[in-house]
């Protein structure tokens, strides 16, 4: 019996270390628990078995972990696990390049400081330059900060 919780021991190393490897690389909790398997394999190794066969061990397992380790590291083993989608989309057009400090829109939610306003048709983010705007209310562009429309109210 003692035989096969070596076994299982130095299986359960291998999968932690294949999981280092590839699915959590760079975090370690992986090789920690690999290290901890494989050193658990050896102890019990050595202590039921003897000095030969702790030594059968320790080769069996750096044998095993060198070929678990050149394997999974091949680019063709697990290119079924990656991605192959192409993205071919992209984010939405600059505020800046269809409107223009000056144009007027209607607010569409209230701007607290943020919210939504419909300019020329086409609704944008925008934040406002006054504490809050309430809805429908008349706004004026006045800037443009990243992805989103500074307006202030009209008076």
């Amino acid at each position: 019996m003692e035989m096969f919780y070596i076994v299982i021991l130095v299986v359960f190393g291998l999968m932690f270390l294949i999981a280092e490897l590839v699915l959590l690389p760079g975090v370690s909790i992986g090789a920690v628990l690999a290290l901890v398997c494989y050193g658990s394999s050896i102890y019990l190794a050595f202590r039921d078995y003897g000095p030969v066969a702790g030594v059968v061990v320790i080769l069996i397992v750096l044998v095993l972990s060198l070929v678990t380790t050149v394997i999974s590291l091949r680019a063709k083993t697990w290119q079924r696990f990656s991605l192959r989608q192409e993205i071919r989309s992209s984010s939405g057009s600059l505020p800046v390049e269809e409107l223009k400090v000056g144009d007027r829109g209607t607010t569409l939610s209230r701007l607290s400081p943020m919210g939504k306003v419909e300019i020329g048709g086409r609704i944008y983010e925008a934040k406002s330059l006054d504490a809050y705007v309430d809805p429908r209310r008349e706004v004026e562009v006045v800037g443009f900060e990243n992805f989103s429309v500074i307006v202030k109210t009209t008076k």
